[in-house]
């Protein structure tokens, strides 16, 4: 995942996306190709709204609250005493796991980047969470060229190629 992003570059070879080296093309121009989903979500302490929006800065409310409705979560930040404008705490610390989950799916579905990337980001969360990110899943990945990084078969059971790494292999 951080070759595709340029976290890191290959020391061997080379990634392509659209016959064009990704070492070609700005990290600006990257970055706005690509969504992500980490396991370890990252949100500023900041409003719900706001750490939605990062996917997408000049986003109006209406788009938000669609993204937010598409992520599933919708219904539990309208349940929050201020709703869109209630402050999450540094790292979303007053949000469940699951919760933040879907913030950051809601955030990844509004910035409708062409590539989207998914790390590990149901290992930790309960059947119940994990049914409701999948949910949230097949409306981010429509039409998208989605790489997945996962342990459990179902997150990955509906992919059209699945590669199996062991040790790196």
């Amino acid at each position: 995942m951080s070759l595709i992003s340029r976290f890191g570059d290959v020391t061997e070879g080379s990634i392509t996306i659209n016959q064009q080296d990704i070492k070609d093309v700005s990290p600006d121009a990257l970055a706005s190709q690509i969504a992500v989903v980490f396991q370890d979500v990252y949100l500023l302490h900041d409003t719900v709204g706001n750490n939605i929006k990062i996917g997408k800065p000049e986003a109006t409310e209406d788009e938000i609250i669609e993204a937010a409705k598409a992520a599933h979560c919708h219904d539990l930040i309208v349940a929050m005493e201020q709703g869109y404008d209630t402050v999450i705490g540094e790292g979303g610390s007053t949000l469940s796991g699951g919760e933040r989950q879907r913030v950051s799916i809601a955030r990844a579905l509004l910035k409708n980047a062409p590539i989207v990337l998914l790390d590990e980001t149901t290992s930790s969360l309960d059947a119940d969470n994990e049914r409701e990110i999948q949910r949230a899943f097949k409306r981010l990945m429509q039409g998208k060229t989605v790489f997945v990084i996962a342990h459990r078969l179902n997150t990955i059971i509906n992919a059209d190629n699945i590669i199996v790494l062991e040790k790196g292999k």
